[in-house]
């Protein structure tokens, strides 16, 4: 095994959600802004082999690779900050490692042994660990341990990383321990001893954290950071501050501000440039942070009490927004909330209307009465998934006069199925990674909505769903204005669809949100932000 690459391990302590994710992002973006080549990889401890059967309240939303993997919402944000894309080798989860061993324990792989977690299981999390780095692409592998150090489920894989320090040797290894440092208001002051406690533990665990990144609302005075030092074990200036920002998008920069990326060079003895690159980032942030205009937008769904539920459409309007030089406030507006009688009131002085994705038919009803109201109104639609076939239901209903029209995902029976199960899915009873998942090409036609946004007559874009548009309805569907500007050139099957006689109309089966970055907002999103723009000067 080549350990030309280096390795550096993220783990959290004292409460989970402390943005271990964000934390490598920027980390790994100092570091890409130096020339070294990076990736980041999430190792979660629970026992779902992806997120892909997660209610998104369990987990937030369920991000799509370009490879067609289901994985954690903290893909996301690597791909958003570091612009390359991740793919299923990004993200091992318990469940996959034990799933591994078992398969071949049953193939008789062990035979005679007694397998154990120890060394079975970690030998599995290692060689999951080492995976991304075979081919000596990458200078510098991060992996993010998920949960808190201490949960039962996170002991293997913390073991793993206690092993790999002996294999991998000095300067190539490094632990990056993540911890909050809550300030006490009755006291008026910050107490160190949660973390204390929380490298105690990782001690305990064989694991010398080498850098603390603390978690504060209030600055660190010196006297604190000597504290931490002495009783972590660590040195002075790898006690980092990581203060509440105004955005993710501050964290790097607050990160190079405190050293991380040096410290973590000159421990790694790492040669990259030693200035960093972050000019288009600063021109984000300075677009992001100095708007000079702003537009209310209405995201329609059912997960609304969860804003990570969809995390990457939020993202989508903030780089979208900026390049625009545009604030977006978003509201998140329940489907289950709206119907015929108030459907107006809820959404009157919205520049845009998004409906989103989802499976199910709860709040089926409302997302009806929003694209009516969207359609009717002439306010600025943007449908994603579900969304695109909500639109498709009620141009049928109302406009086409197919009173029955639904889908089969909703009703096995009806009379006319516009939306339906695509074939192949149809002999699957399987549900954990069976849909259409992960990128496919779509051919635009020129001189529509979405063939001027995209400025190109072919795309790709991430996909994740079951149902389809029907293709037997839509010359019915084009003869009245709704049309198809988006296809897929192998299967025939329709990706957009979107309105002629409307400022802006456009339902698309794929997700554009996945493939937003910071340095490449996605097309579809500036045009809808900028027919919300439009509207709100006609108005």
């Amino acid at each position: 095994m080549g350990h030309s690459t280096k390795h550096i391990f993220i783990t959290g302590g004292v409460t989970s959600s402390l943005g271990k994710g964000i934390i490598a992002a920027s980390l790994a973006k100092l570091l890409q802004s130096r020339g070294v080549s990076v990736t980041i990889q999430k190792f979660d401890p629970y026992l779902n082999i992806d997120p892909g059967t997660l209610n998104p309240y369990e987990h937030g939303e369920c991000y799509v690779t370009e490879d067609g993997a289901e994985t954690d919402l903290d893909l996301g944000h690597y791909e958003r900050f570091l612009n390359t894309p991740t793919s299923q080798g990004n993200n091992v989860t318990t469940g996959r490692i034990y799933n591994n061993v078992i398969t071949k324990e049953r193939k008789g792989e062990y035979l005679g042994k007694t397998v154990q977690v120890i060394p079975h299981i970690t030998d599995e999390i290692k060689r999951n660990f080492y995976k991304l780095g075979v081919d000596g692409k990458y200078d510098v592998i991060i992996t993010e341990i998920g949960g808190c150090v201490g949960d039962i489920e996170s002991l293997p894989f913390i073991e793993a990383v206690r092993q790999i320090r002996w294999d991998l040797g000095p300067n190539n290894f490094l632990v990056i321990h993540l911890t909050l440092i809550p300030y006490l208001a009755a006291a008026k002051e910050l107490k160190t001893k949660p973390t204390q406690h929380s490298v105690k533990q990782l001690l305990e665990a064989g694991v010398q954290p080498d850098i603390l990144v603390c978690r504060t609302e209030h600055h660190l005075p010196a006297d604190v950071k000597k504290k931490i030092a002495l009783f972590c074990n660590v040195q002075l200036n790898c006690v980092i501050e990581a203060m509440d920002a105004d955005t993710i998008y501050d964290v790097p920069l607050l990160m190079k501000k405190e050293k991380l990326d040096e410290r973590v060079i000159s421990k790694l003895k790492l040669s990259g440039k030693t200035n960093t690159d972050l000019e288009q980032w600063k021109e984000f942030l300075g677009r992001l942070k100095n708007p000079t205009q702003e537009v209310a937008i209405g995201l329609v769904g059912k997960y609304v009490s969860l804003p990570d539920a969809y995390k990457s459409i939020i993202e989508s309007f903030i780089h979208a927004g900026a390049s625009l030089e545009c604030k977006v406030n978003l509201s998140l507006i329940s489907s289950e909330e709206i119907n015929p009688d108030n459907v107006s009131k809820k959404l009157e002085g919205l520049d845009g209307i998004l409906v989103a994705p989802g499976f199910g038919e709860r709040g089926l009803v409302g997302k009806i009465e929003a694209v009516k109201f969207a359609r009717e109104k002439k306010v600025p639609f943007f449908g994603i998934c579900l969304g695109m076939q909500i639109a498709v239901i009620e141009f049928a209903k109302n406009v086409l006069g197919l009173t029955n029209a639904s889908s089969t995902e909703m009703n096995a029976d009806t009379e006319h199925p516009v939306i339906f199960l695509m074939e192949e899915q149809k002999g699957i009873t399987q549900m954990g990674g069976t849909m259409r998942l992960g990128a496919y090409s779509c051919d635009l036609v020129k001189g529509t909505k979405a063939g001027v946004a995209y400025g190109k007559s072919k795309v790709s874009e991430r996909h994740r769903h079951r149902y389809e548009f029907n293709n037997k309805y839509l010359s019915q569907f084009e003869q009245s204005g709704m049309v198809a500007s988006g296809r897929n050139p192998d299967s025939g099957l329709v990706e957009i669809m979107e309105l002629s006689d409307h400022p802006w109309f456009v339902g698309t089966q794929f997700h554009p949100e996945y493939k937003s970055t910071v340095l490449t907002p996605h097309p579809l999103f500036i045009r809808f932000i900028q027919a919300a723009i439009d509207r709100k000067q006609q108005v």
